[in-house]
Formats: structure tokens, sequence, C-alpha cells
């Protein structure tokens, strides 16, 4: 249990094993017994829709609720663009085997969608006629065209295709727990395949609650992003919806793919956790995974005043080195020193926030501090051969506090 002393009321990080053992060594009864139970067993329907329908299915409501939620928390910050849009419905054309997508049941007839929002995203927004079809391989001659442009005879092939679903019933769980459990049971197995999640993306699907939901919230922070090179959050819509190659030639999409990882995310998290770095006695994954979920179930006021701290100390880092504050040392010989690192981010972040009482004093010193961030050459390399200090490389938890005392030092004698 962390105990130190810039830590606040109720911000307890406990890094003992929790793990039930008791279920490990049943024996053929107690796991026949189990079975016939029905203990985590889904309970599953089949259901095909025709593409002509889905446009209403997702426009339908319950009352004033939409029937079909297209946006739960773990779904990714992915977008199609026009031309993958368009060649889901080319494979339409041509009859290629779709997979099927997963709902699940929250309450009777209302679903979330749990894989396959971008498939049914696409075909609404082509029945809407929102997007013209481009970047077809086998279809040329149907490029430029819309839904309601298209030959009466293509049309209705289109139309008679159908989507396959997979619904998890609401009856699979018998509490709320039981249904988040089963639910990220079957959307880790989801995406054991295919293209691989981020640690992030997991954390964001596996254990969303009240304190990731702040980490996503505080990754809008517009000096934040400006510091990591990302995109202003007003920006992300447009940008996630270009094609590659205008991302390519876009300026403020250089370091979207951190936001599509949500990686961002992962940067809020890691200044919380980092502040019990005591505590990391595991692969820096899952010293972030185990933080996220006991960080979760922390109460109301223990989030808001570490909300307050991060955009405290953001501001304040902002104030003194401006868009460059996570640059490192200047090398020649490196193109990466105009790359923001989290070499750099994660110590000044600790060493800033820990001295949020002398915020007066180092806006005051601003100019000193920021011309002589990396003036003491001796702390650089802590006395290491080959081992720069903020090279990358090395980030283990020694690293880590070698780092945060080599800032400490340096903000200690400059507002001294």
């Amino acid at each position: 249990m962390s105990v130190n002393s810039y830590l606040i009321p109720g911000e307890t990080f406990s890094t003992e094993n929790k793990l039930d053992n008791s279920q490990i060594s049943l024996s053929d009864e107690e796991i026949n017994e189990k079975y016939k139970k029905g203990e985590i067993r889904i309970v599953t329907e089949q259901a095909r829709y025709p593409l002509d329908t889905i446009e209403n299915m997702l426009d339908s409501k319950q009352g004033d609720r939409k029937k079909y939620l297209l946006n739960p928390e773990y779904q990714r910050r992915k977008r199609w663009d026009n031309t993958r849009k368009s060649r889901l419905i080319e494979s339409f054309i041509m009859n290629v085997p779709i997979p099927p997508i997963f709902l699940y049941e929250v309450e009777y007839s209302i679903y979330e969608v749990m894989d396959g929002q971008q498939r049914l995203t696409a075909i609404y927004d082509f029945y809407k006629g929102t997007f013209e079809l481009q970047g077809l391989e086998y279809w040329q001659a149907l490029n430029g065209r819309k839904y309601q442009d298209l030959p009466e005879q293509v049309k209705r092939g289109i139309d008679r295709r159908y989507l396959s679903s997979m619904v998890l019933l609401e009856e699979t769980a018998k509490s709320q727990e039981e249904a988040e459990y089963l639910k990220r049971i079957v959307f880790e197995r989801l995406n054991s395949g295919g293209e691989k999640l981020t640690p992030q993306e997991t954390r964001n699907a596996l254990h969303n609650g009240k304190f990731n939901q702040l980490c996503m919230k505080l990754a809008q922070n517009d000096h934040f992003r400006e510091m990591w090179k990302l995109p202003l959050e007003s920006e992300v819509e447009d940008l996630l919806l270009q094609s590659e190659e205008q991302l390519r030639e876009s300026t403020p999409s250089t370091r979207l793919t951190l936001y599509r990882k949500m990686e961002d995310v992962e940067l809020v998290l890691r200044f919380f956790a980092y502040r019990h770095l005591d505590a990391l006695r595991t692969p820096i994954d899952e010293f972030l995974d185990n933080y996220l979920k006991e960080a979760n179930s922390w109460p109301d006021e223990v989030l808001n005043q570490l909300e307050s701290i991060f955009i405290e100390t953001i501001e304040l880092v902002y104030t003194v080195f401006g868009d460059n504050a996570f640059l490192a040392p200047e090398n020649k010989k490196e193109k990466e020193s105009k790359i923001p690192r989290k070499t750099i981010y994660d110590p000044l972040m600790q060493v800033f926030s820990r001295n949020l009482a002398n915020k007066d004093r180092i806006i005051q010193k601003a100019e000193t501090i920021k011309k002589n961030k990396y003036s003491n050459k001796k702390g650089l390399d802590g006395g290491r051969r080959d081992r720069v200090l903020f090279d990358g490389k090395y980030n283990g938890r020694k690293e880590v506090q070698s780092r945060i005392d080599y800032f400490q030092n340096f903000l200690k004698e400059s507002i001294s």
C-alpha cells in the first residue's frame, strides 16, 4: 500500500493478489454440478436482417430510447472512410460472405452492438445516401453513385442480401454485475483474432468505469493534446473520416494514430498510476490494468480531487514549457527529438504535480526553468555508460524514479 505524502486521502492502490483460487481445484462432481446449473453460459439466438431494413431498424425506438445502441464503451475509436464503406457494399453486390454482427440485449428489445458497428453504420449511411461509392475494385463502373443512383437490378440485388447476427439474450445474466462480466468475456473472445487490440483499447472494454471515463475526459484537454502533438478534440471526427491518402497529407493528423489506439487515454492513466510508482512490481501493462481496476472503485470525491490535480499540473507545465514540454534533449542525430516522449512526460508531470504549492514561484522562474531544463549534463546519464536517462529503452521503476529525481533536483535548484 502506497503511503507517499503527495497522495490524497482515499487514493489507495494495493498490489496484493486478489484471485479466488477456490475454483481451480474442483472435483469432477463439483464441475458437473456447476455445468448443470448453467454457470457462465451464454444464451443466444441468431437473426438475419435484410439490408434494406437496417436503416429503419437503427432508427427505431422504444419510447424515447433507441432500440440499437451503437456506441457502448467497449467500441474502438476507429471510423471507416468512404472507400472502406464502399468495399463492404461491393462485397454484398458480389455476395461475398460477411461475418455476423454481435448484439447484447441489455433489456427486453434494447440491444448494444458489441461487434459490427462499422458494418451497420456503413449500410445505414449507404441507404441514407450520405456517401458516393468510391474505390471499388471489381465494380468500378459504380464509383461515384449513391444507392438511389444505382441501376435497378443492382439495387434489387443488394436489397435481397442479409446481414447475420448473433444475439446474446437478456436472460444470459442474473444481475447487472454478471451481465458486465459476461459481456467482457464475449468481447475479449471476439477480439482474440483479427486486428489486435492495444492494451488501452482492451482496458477500455474490459475495465470501463468511473475512473476510466475520467481518463477519457481529461485526454480531451487542449493543452495536453497540444503538448502531445495530437489533433484537438474538435478536429478528430473529421480526421477519422478521411481516407488514408488524405491523412498522409494532413498536418494535424500526424499523431492521429495515438488517438485511434487510445494511447492518449493511457497517457492520462499513466500520470495517475505513477503516483504509486513504489507499487510497480510487474510489467507496465499489467500494472496499469490493476491500477485502473482498483481506481474505478474510488469514491467521487477522490476522483474530483485527482481531476483537479491533473488539470492544474497540465496547465502549469504548459505555462512553463509551451507545446514542446515533452520533447527530449536536442540531438542532431535523432529525428525523434521532435517527438514527445513518455520518458519526459512521466517524470515531468510527477514532479510538477508534487510542486503545485510552489506554482507561483515556478511561473515566476519559468524562463530560467525552460532554458536550463537539460543543462545538468551529468544528470542526464546518471553515471551509466550508454544508457541515457531519457532513452525509451529503459522504463523500469528504477529508471522512472531516476528521471523523477533528475527533474525534482533541477526544479528545486531553479526556484531556490
